[in-house]
């Protein structure tokens, strides 16, 4: 009987070991496709398969995979999200090919589209911001407008709030555009540019698996104008009706996106208005976030996603009541690292799960405003929210650095 191959579109620095544990515990052998294999430390490090391909080519794949099959009983296929979530998209139209499970590839690739998605959410009733679509400065501006200072500016395609900025001003919205269209934005796909109006409110993350809720988390934002994140905790302090309306105008999002095949996790804001959709992504949400509901829930999220890709019976069922919360180091002005320390007391203290950095000294510090900022984080877990909070603080006050200003260094606006 041939061996069942688990094959992964892609990799991810977050989380991709888990996935490859996971599947070793569950008697398959994971086979990595990448169309570079080191740019992911553990399989950097080796022992595990991994074979170089470009991933950008549909074709090309579904020859490896074709050859694979000469070997392998495939079991299943997944993607990891990148800079655009082309891989998530690639592993459902792969999952397709080979009638294997995994979401439909047209609904997918409607939701990865900004504009689009927001265009069937308000179609469907949904609360969200006010927004346009754009693809030169002119529209830029009149959309601006049309929506009310201050706005934000964000590709219509992308991930990680990476191109993401809030504008004040006229001259803000100009000189945001200008990075976005001027060739220091790295577009995958035809530059377009989303508008949006600036909506105000606590922000949180609905976990969706199929069409059932499994938990809802609350993030705290870095300093503006940029959308980086500081913490995430789950569970999120919400009373029981403000859970349900977040379930609910969640769960109405899968319905109007025609989703509800595995993974979804919902972006939103709790406004003067209620809850009011920012963004709705159809995969996993990006580590920790799979670790931080496990020790909340109690919930393996990753080893029940590859079981339902499989086609396997998963469980959901909460075992655990805890609160878990992630904490990110963030430099507040960039330069050469000249030191770091203190990441084995934070380990030390009692209820801190893990605490990693993500640089070594004289590392070039350079701020973009999104997820490469984080140069480290720390993860605590404990019975109560008010216990995970002090750890929490307790850790990262014995967390240092020290970067010297580079001269006449900037960060980018």
């Amino acid at each position: 009987m041939a061996r069942k191959a688990f094959i992964m579109v892609e990799g991810h620095n977050g989380f991709g070991l888990l996935f490859v544990q996971a599947a070793l515990r569950l008697g398959l052998h994971p086979i990595t496709l990448s169309a570079d294999p080191t740019s992911y430390d553990y399989l950097a490090a080796g022992g595990i398969e991994a074979i170089r391909v470009d991933t950008d080519d549909l074709g090309a794949l579904i020859h490896k995979c074709s050859e694979l099959r000469t070997t392998y009983d495939i079991a299943g296929i997944i993607g990891f999200s990148g800079s655009d979530e082309s891989a998530c998209l690639t592993a459902a139209k792969l999952c397709r090919y080979f009638d294997l499970p995994g979401p439909d590839p047209v609904s997918i690739e409607r939701c990865c589209d900004k504009f689009t998605q927001r265009q069937l959410l308000a179609g469907a009733g949904v609360p969200i911001p006010a927004f346009r679509s754009a693809t030169n400065a002119m529209e830029v501006e009149s959309s601006a407008a049309e929506i009310g200072l201050p706005v934000i500016l964000k590709p219509a395609v992308g991930s990680g709030s990476c191109g993401v900025r809030l504008c004040s001003n006229v001259d803000e919205v100009a000189e945001h555009t200008t990075y976005l269209l001027g060739g220091k934005h790295i577009w995958r796909s035809p530059p377009r540019i989303l508008v949006e109006e600036f909506a105000q409110g606590a922000f949180h993350c609905a976990h969706v698996t199929a069409n059932e809720v499994i938990g809802i988390g609350a993030a705290e934002l870095g300093p503006l104008p940029h959308f980086s994140f500081r913490q995430f905790t789950f569970p999120a302090p919400l009373s029981d009706d403000e859970y349900k309306r977040i379930a609910e105008v969640s769960l109405s999002c899968l319905q109007a996106l025609d989703l509800g095949w595995g993974p979804t996790n919902v972006d939103l804001l709790w406004t003067k208005r209620g809850p009011v959709v920012i963004e709705v992504n159809p995969r996993l949400a990006g580590a920790p976030d799979p670790q931080l509901i496990q020790l909340a829930y109690g919930i393996d999220l990753i080893t029940e996603h590859i079981k339902l890709v499989i086609g396997e019976n998963w469980d959901l069922r909460r075992r655990r009541s805890h609160t878990a919360a992630v904490r990110y180091l963030n430099p507040d002005h960039d330069g050469i690292l000249d030191w770091i320390d203190g990441d084995s007391q934070a380990s030390a203290i009692s209820g801190v799960v893990e605490a990693k950095l993500y640089v070594k000294p004289k590392t070039l510090i350079v701020r973009k405003g999104n997820y490469q900022d984080m140069i480290g984080h720390v993860i605590a877990s404990s019975p109560n929210l008010a216990r995970t909070e002090a750890t929490l603080q307790r850790a990262i006050g014995s967390i240092t650095w020290s970067i010297t200003p580079l001269p006449a260094s900037g960060e980018h606006k």
